[in-house]
């Protein structure tokens, strides 16, 4: 057990009523949030900008500090900014062996430390990643290529709201069973048969939390905190081009930690260079029970089959699906869609990429539209709404890798472009890389062989189809088969609708309908909305649900006979 003593805080009674409140928020599924999402100084306090601003280019070009964290030197991760600018930040190196050996020598009193403590050690450590939410913001800007208010958001708020979700399930199925109960069956002769019985959750070991580039808080916050409450040491391995938002992370968790009489190595950093292949390498070690996994389907679905010795929880790729059938708002369809292809480049797990509609139209409030008419008019919206640059860019961001600039030129040789790409220049950032989306015109029944591959980034496709049914078959099959982490639909027949939530319950996706306002199919909010799931290829998990902590621990149990009362003296 850890050395509790009067001088340390009590960060459970600190954040109880939090706590509570957040598993109240998991059943009800209403809107709740306690971290604020605005970047405003009369939230966060007049200085906060220029702090957070101050504390991440303090970082550029220095070696990270992590006091006594373990390792053998340094390594650069070789970290550039989409927008232009190298990092040049060194981290420690912890090969993936000393890595498992440390997290899994810190286990044990954070282990033996009840469910209150580590929730209240958790909700600690999400208060403080709060506060530091601009240098965060920063981080994730200029790691990621995210426009400033969405890496604020998204990589600041919304992660925290989805690490907090992550705590309130796991504390709360670690207390779904009592600590102890007497356990007493009635004999018919004689007295009962009675034990006394204990029951004590337990982690299953060392976790490892591989991260991606494109939302390294957002995606990593939920595995983290889940590992970390039921009771397990995290060794959290970043992308390489996106080690700065999680080693801040870590520095504040493990200060955390410290403070609360744990070892810090209960979270490790194994930051690696570019050319690194410790992933699998750390998946795979005997001694790592949990993995958690968000970017590729072929290294997901590598994960899935092979680290066989852990529990393992995924994200990866899919076709997200659009079925147009009808609508009363077409202006608002058209809006909402627009935005949806253009948020951060395309460059989420979420935007849509196939948009199926009846080659001979489809009816609308301003007069049917066919395929190609729709696809003029998606054009059209996608124009007025990034026609300024200076505007377009706090939409865009910037392109994250080469990996998606080269989607792009592969979707533009394909020779069905209706909208083509176009660069971008970027007032503040002349380096940046900065592209518009692309939209290209096919037919569900000759070009199969696309629109059944994922391609990540600013890509999407008008698809002819024969009929809405049609549409509604594709989005069965190839989201059955390939997995999705969203789909949408247009109508303004309740028929067709029900048909569409039939199709989405069929392929195992999350279903949105008629988004025509401020609500976007690539948004998701945490206690509210569940993000993935294991229904689909897509994802092997659900961010997040009872499911996403339970195979974290075990409830273990001691009995033992009722002590009998002493007989007189």
């Amino acid at each position: 057990m850890p050395d509790v003593n009067s001088e340390r805080p009590d960060f459970f009674a600190r954040h109880r009523t939090l706590l509570e409140q957040a598993v109240h928020a998991t059943a009800h599924r209403d809107h709740w949030t306690p971290y604020p999402e605005s970047p405003s100084t009369s939230v966060y306090g007049e200085q906060a900008p220029a702090l957070g601003e101050a504390a991440f280019q303090e970082q550029i070009g220095r070696p990270f500090a992590l006091p006594d964290h373990p390792g053998d030197g340094r390594v650069l991760a070789g970290e550039t900014s989409p927008y232009g600018r190298a990092l040049g930040i060194s981290y420690p190196r912890l090969d993936p062996e000393q890595a498992v050996a440390t997290a899994k020598a810190a286990a044990g009193p954070w282990r033996a430390a009840d469910p209150d403590t580590r929730a209240g050690v958790a909700a600690e450590i999400l208060a403080r990643l709060n506060a530091a939410t601009f240098e965060i913001a920063h981080a994730v800007q200029h790691t990621t290529g995210q426009p400033f208010v969405m890496a604020f958001q998204a990589g600041g708020p919304h992660a925290q709201d989805r690490g907090l979700e992550a705590v309130a399930y796991a504390w709360a199925e670690q207390k779904r069973h009592p600590v102890a109960a007497r356990w007493s069956k009635p004999q018919r002769k004689g007295g009962p048969l009675e034990l006394d019985k204990t029951f004590t959750p337990v982690g299953r070991g060392v976790a490892v939390l591989i991260a991606c580039n494109t939302f390294p808080t957002w995606n990593g916050y939920p595995g983290l905190f889940a590992s970390l409450v039921t009771g397990n040491p995290v060794v959290v391995k970043p992308h390489p081009g996106a080690v700065l938002p999680l080693a801040i992370t870590v520095r504040i968790a493990r200060e955390v930690l410290a403070e609360a009489g744990f070892s810090p190595d209960v979270v490790l950093l194994a930051a690696e260079a570019p050319d690194g292949r410790s992933a699998a390498t750390l998946a795979l070690h005997p001694d790592v029970r949990i993995v958690d996994f968000t970017g590729s389907t072929a290294f997901g679905d590598w994960l899935e089959a092979n680290a066989r010795q852990a529990a393992v929880y995924t994200e990866k790729a899919g076709l997200n699906t659009v079925v147009l059938d009808s609508t009363d708002d077409y202006r608002g369809l058209l809006g909402n869609l627009a935005f949806s292809l253009s948020l951060y480049s395309g460059q989420m797990c979420t935007t849509p990429q196939n948009l199926l509609i009846p080659r001979e139209g489809f009816a609308t409030d301003q007069g049917p539209r066919t395929a190609d008419e729709f696809a003029a008019d998606l054009g059209a919206a996608l124009d007025r709404l990034l026609a300024d640059p200076a505007r377009a860019v706090h939409t865009l961001g910037a392109i994250v890798n080469d990996g998606v600039r080269h989607t792009l030129e592969a979707a533009a040789a394909l020779g069905h472009t209706v909208h083509a790409s176009t660069e971008v220049a970027h007032p503040e950032h002349p380096k940046a890389i900065v592209r518009t989306p692309l939209v290209a015109r096919l037919d569900a029944n000759t070009d199969r062989d696309t629109y059944t591959r994922e391609w990540f980034g600013p890509v999407s496709f008008v698809i002819g189809t024969d009929s809405t049914e049609h549409g509604l078959a594709i989005l069965r099959e190839c989201v059955g088969a390939h997995g999705a982490l969203t789909a949408a639909v247009h109508s303004t027949n309740e028929t067709v609708l029900a048909a569409a939530r039939e199709a989405a319950l069929d392929a195992g996706v999350h279903l949105s309908e008629n988004l025509t306002g401020g609500v976007f199919v690539n948004q998701s909010a945490a206690f509210s909305d569940f993000h993935g799931s294991a229904a689909n290829p897509a994802a092997s998990a659900t961010l997040s649900d009872p499911a996403f902590v339970t195979a974290r621990f075990a409830t273990l149990q001691s009995r033992r006979p009722v002590a009998k009362e002493p007989v007189g003296v």
